[in-house]
This record gives C-alpha cells, sequence and structure tokens, in this order.
C-alpha cells in the first residue's frame, strides 16, 4: 500500500462515505494549499479535519475560533521577562505544521486577518520581529454557512488564501446508517495513528510539481479563469491565484488518483471547489436564485475542452 492509499485509508476508518471529499482535500494539502470546510453543524467538518491532521503526522494545533479570540491568542506575544531585563516572545498555537482553525467565520474580522500574513507568505510578524512557521504549514479551516447566528463573513482577500472550499454535505441513508450506530466520533479520532510524516509530505509535494500539465490544458484553466470575469452575472470574477490554485488543484488530484499527467476532468472535477468562494454575483442574480456553482457551470459548459491524445508526453 503507498502513501496516498495509507492515508485515505486511514481518513476512511473515521469519516464514512466521503471519499471524494478526502481526495479533494489531501490534493490541496499536497499542492501546499489552505483548505477552507464549509458546511452546516454535524456533518464531520471537524472530525475530518482532526482525522487529516493526526494521520499526516504534522505538529498539530487545534484553535477554536470563537468572538472574544484575540490575534494574540493566535500568533503569541511578547512579554517582559524580569530575569532577561527584556521582552520575550511566548509563540502561540500557529507555530505549528498543521492548524485546525475551528468555525473560524465565529470571530471577528480582525482576528480572522490575523492568518493572513500566515496563510500567505508563511511568517508572523510581533513587534516588528519576523518568525518563519514550520514547513510544511497548513491551515485547515472549518466554517457554517453565513447565514448562521453569530458568524462574520470571512474577507475576500483571506478566502483568497484558501486554495479550495469544499463541502461535506449529508450522508446516504446507507452511510448514516453505519454512522449512527458506531462509537462518538471521538472515541475514534483518538485511534487514529499517523501514516506517514512531514518528510513524506515534503516529498509528495515535489512530486506532485513535476505532474505534466500540458500547454493545452494550461490554456483550458486560463479560459475558465478569464470567462467567471466576463459573466454577466458577476461582479468580481476569479483573481490570477484562483487560476493558480485551479492549475495545481489539478496536479495534486491526479497524483492522488496516481496518474502522471492531468487530464480535462481533473480541472472539471476541482474547479467548483476552487472557484467558489472566489465569485461575487451580482444582486440583480442573487434575487433570481443564482449561485456561484451555476456560474461555474454555465462557464465550464461554454469553455471549449481540448482534445489531449498524449497527455503523458
Amino acid at each position: 500500500m503507498d502513501r496516498i492509499d495509507r492515508i485515505l485509508a486511514n481518513v476512511a476508518k473515521v469519516i464514512i462515505g466521503k471519499n471524494t471529499v478526502t481526495e479533494y482535500v489531501l490534493a490541496g494539502i499536497l499542492c501546499g494549499g489552505h483548505i477552507l470546510i464549509e458546511d452546516v453543524p454535524g456533518v464531520g467538518k471537524t472530525t475530518l479535519a482532526n482525522t487529516l491532521a493526526r494521520s499526516l503526522g504534522c505538529t498539530f494545533s487545534r484553535i477554536q475560533f470563537t468572538p472574544d479570540l484575540m490575534p494574540s491568542d493566535i500568533v503569541g506575544i511578547s512579554v517582559y521577562d524580569k530575569t532577561m531585563d527584556a521582552f520575550v516572545f511566548r509563540p502561540g498555537p500557529i507555530m505549528n505544521q498543521l492548524i485546525l482553525a475551528d468555525e473560524i467565520n465565529r470571530t471577528s474580522p480582525r482576528t480572522q486577518s490575523s492568518l493572513l500574513e500566515a496563510m500567505s507568505e508563511g511568517q508572523i510578524s510581533v513587534d516588528g520581529t519576523t518568525y518563519p512557521l514550520p514547513s510544511p504549514f497548513i491551515v485547515l479551516a472549518t466554517q457554517n454557512p453565513i447565514d448562521y447566528e453569530g458568524t462574520y463573513p470571512l474577507p475576500e482577500a483571506q478566502l483568497d488564501r484558501f486554495m479550495l472550499r469544499v463541502t461535506m454535505g449529508y450522508p446516504t441513508f446507507s452511510d448514516e446508517t453505519s454512522i449512527v450506530s458506531r462509537p462518538g466520533g471521538e472515541s475514534m479520532i483518538r485511534d487514529v495513528v499517523p501514516v506517514t510524516n512531514p518528510e513524506e509530505l515534503i516529498e509528495m509535494r515535489a512530486a506532485v510539481e513535476k505532474i505534466h500539465f500540458s500547454r493545452e490544458l494550461v490554456e483550458y484553466v486560463v479560459n475558465l479563469t478569464q470567462a467567471t470575469r466576463e459573466h454577466p452575472d458577476i461582479t468580481l470574477g476569479v483573481s490570477p491565484r484562483g487560476g493558480q490554485h485551479l492549475f495545481r488543484g489539478a496536479q495534486g488530484l491526479a497524483y492522488v488518483r496516481k496518474r502522471p499527467h492531468v487530464l480535462p476532468d481533473d480541472i472539471k472535477a476541482m474547479i467548483a471547489s476552487v472557484f467558489y468562494h472566489r465569485l461575487i454575483l451580482k444582486p440583480e442574480a442573487l434575487l433570481r436564485g443564482k449561485t456561484p456553482l451555476d456560474v461555474i457551470n454555465d462557464v465550464v459548459n461554454k469553455t471549449h475542452v481540448p482534445v489531449i491524445r498524449h497527455a503523458d508526453k
């Protein structure tokens, strides 16, 4: 059993019936991306993030986001040490390889923004001093839908830092039958053991970068990205960073599915997760009941798909 199979099998022991979602999240992690898991309470968002964190063997910290959480509670603070007669930096929980930002949209925008520098540059700044974060550095964030009481929408600048936004969805009847009749998720998570380590994760990231991406498919990604900016229902389309994330996400999915090259189907599979949270619809489109997914489907249907005959060359 190879590394990918070990990770997926480990997660499947705890998360039932969500193999595709797990593949997408793992693909994002292998591309060096940060992942936002959004859905209603109780469908397994935190359980998925926690199980993946334990499976990867990285140093781990869970931050429960609450309305009274302060930026210093995340990044750390400088305190005066009498014995040294100097201020000493006491690092916060962000100084770990994998961060579970649980219910990230339950804290204020000021505290949310404290993650921006960490997610984009792999470092934090406290009192004018910059501290590098460990490698690899991954943020797995969960959030409830923004129309739930006590939530604060994430700023567009921070949403754009997340490579993927995925949803769990409700389980099927068969899967839910298995879920309700087994022990609680907390006890199962405690039994999860690492099946890889940070060094192997870095090696897999290097291998993902070597997944072949044909010139035709690069142009396909750019066409899809630019089509969102020209769509009549869109106020704000996908940024060039979003196009880069679709490129890398497709490479990651091809690697997870054990192919040396990217196919158009990899791009189509990842596009909703990469584009959804980056689109801002016009008010009139929202009044007509349109959603970002409607726009994405429209863009995909109207964009020519290149034929790749020798994708592995």
